[in-house]
């Protein structure tokens, strides 16, 4: 029999559901229990891959080709469960499958309207969860009070009070803020959100109270008794100095028992936390540290890079260091010197992107990592720019760059218009919709026996997941490689590119995949584990 958990906001957004969602998912997990997790977004967009990262953030992509939102990075990197394209939904996805089936007349002739037809198929992206977990825990996006939001309310609603109490509960995080003139928390905006939630028919069993310090009990016992809750279902969400620290401070507070209480489980498990303890403790007690650059072009909004930041601490926990991040917008490199931002870095790293702002720093980036012989990470967009600094300053090749920019008169690298997937042969045009019609998802690759990437992964076929419209054009492989530049992976087919790297470098490489979307905390990506201690290496030779 599946449970589910419905989490909701309140007061503010930000205030962190995805990670409380994560959290708890990972103390379901400690005592046992089977979990899988989603996300009801409430926003028009079919998915969030054609948003600006600084609407929204970076897109994480799973395993089967989705472009879905953040926080099922978040649900990855604290469960290890791998998140699916039916694991996220938005409004417009939702009223696109509606408005689809009324098209073919499967509605009899009825008036399609909110209620029934949209609550109905929001209610049934959530059955599909049936049977695949013990727990599904289910993210409610936006804050309560947003007009957006009131049909997955409502959805929840409904479906709370189909399977009842014993397998539906609703977690509402709050906010109490801290007013310095009065000296106090303050309860009234959690009322209030409370309230408004109750106005829709949902009465949360548990809130999350968020508040950057210690809440007093008698705080607690006025929320409980004004939200008409048990004061011990008011649990504290204390900020924090690591994410990594919430599914132990949640656990110290209650909440995993009090889950259990709610569905009326007998709390007899054995929890062991001390995986999430071990890691805690390298994050805290580091034997040294590393500086690692970003060069962006989206470095003014951190979610832009989530993944990337966290697989780099990642890759800082197994090596027991701490990773500093210097965020480097990489036009700057177009008007300034670049040693003047990057001297004493241990490590340069240029990440995914779009467009061509931008793009000449990236380049002078790579060229800085390749002749200082400064460990270099190339990702996606990172890769494309190091191999065009290649063509230029090694091979001489006049005028090259991407079919990307706007102005490229020697495109090395070109737009993809057929590429295999599985046994399938995939195709796209050029003037054809943005949305959804990239490499995306997970793809074998073939390493080159001897390779460092070879040594790295202790493999010669790897799996990793994809999200570009560009690839290196193969004619110019020969002429890159005879500079120096090595493909040291490739697709089983031989067609597409997916990694370089220097031979003569201490750490150059570059992949057209994006690895930091697989890192855990528990299982650190091999490439990030492998470029921090690079890093390190580096670090000492200074």
């Amino acid at each position: 029999m599946t449970r589910y958990i419905f989490i909701t906001g309140g007061v503010v957004s930000s205030l962190g559901k995805g990670l409380g969602s994560a959290a708890l998912g990972a103390l379901l997990q400690a005592r046992g229990y089977c979990v899988r997790l989603c996300k009801l977004d409430p926003y028009l967009n079919v998915d969030p891959g054609t948003m600006s990262p600084f609407q929204h953030g970076e897109v994480f992509v799973t395993d089967d080709g989705a472009e879905t939102d953040l926080d099922l990075g978040h649900y990855e990197r604290f469960t290890g469960v791998p998140a699916k394209a039916t694991d996220n939904t938005t409004t417009g996805r939702i009223y696109t499958s509606v408005l689809q089936k009324e098209r073919k007349g499967e509605y009899l002739g009825a008036t399609i309207q909110v209620i029934p037809h949209i609550t109905n198929e929001i209610q049934d992206f959530i059955r599909e969860k049936e049977g695949t977990a013990d727990f599904v825990l289910c993210e409610i996006g936006g804050t309560v009070g947003d007009i957006e939001s009131l049909p997955f309310l409502e959805a929840i609603r409904q479906f709370g009070n189909e399977v009842g109490r014993k397998r539906a509960i609703f977690i509402h995080v709050t906010l109490l803020p801290y007013i310095p003139a009065a000296g106090e928390l303050k309860t009234k905006p959690t009322q209030h959100s409370v309230k408004e939630l109750m106005s829709y028919g949902i009465r949360p069993q548990i809130l999350l109270c968020r508040a950057d310090r210690p809440i007093e009990e008698d705080e607690r016992n006025k929320i409980a008794l004004f939200c008409n809750i048990d004061q011990k279902k008011v649990i504290p969400a204390l900020d924090v100095s690591s994410i990594y620290e919430v599914p132990i401070t949640y656990h110290d507070e209650g909440l995993d028992h009090q889950v259990m209480d709610s569905f009326g489980i007998k709390d007899i498990s054995n929890l062991d936390l001390s995986t999430w303890h071990n890691i805690v403790k390298n994050i805290k007690e580091p034997e040294s540290e590393v500086t690692i650059a970003i060069i962006g072009k989206y470095t003014n909004l951190a979610d832009s890079y989530k993944s990337l930041n966290e697989a780099l601490i990642h890759g800082g926990i197994a090596n027991k260091v701490k990773v500093k991040l210097k965020f480097i917008e990489a036009e700057i490199f177009e008007k300034e010197a670049l040693s003047d931002h990057l001297e004493g870095v241990n490590g340069i790293l240029v990440p995914g992107g779009f467009g061509d702002r931008g793009v000449e720093g990236k380049i002078k980036a790579a060229q800085y990592a390749r002749e200082k012989k400064i460990p270099y990470f190339g990702i996606c967009y990172g890769m494309q720019m190091a191999v065009i600094e290649a063509a230029r300053n090694l091979c001489g090749i006049d005028g090259a760059g991407s079919s990307e920019f706007k102005k490229c008169r020697v495109p090395v690298i070109g737009i993809m218009t057929e590429w295999t997937k599985g046994d399938k042969k995939e195709l796209r045009k050029k003037d054809e919709n943005l949305g959804g019609t990239m490499r995306l998802g997970a793809y074998p690759a073939k390493l080159k026996e001897g390779s460092k990437v070879a040594g790295i992964y202790n493999s010669l076929e790897i799996s990793e997941r994809h999200r570009h419209r560009y690839e290196v054009n193969i004619n110019y492989i020969e002429q890159l490689e005879r500079s120096g530049l090595k493909f040291s992976g490739m697709s089983p087919d031989g067609r597409l590119p997916e990694i370089i790297e220097y031979v003569d470098h201490p750490w150059f490489i570059g992949v057209q995949f994006h690895p930091e979307l697989k890192s855990k905390p528990f299982d650190p990506h091999p490439l990030f584990v492998s470029f921090i201690s690079a890093a390190i290496e580096q670090e000492r030779l200074v």
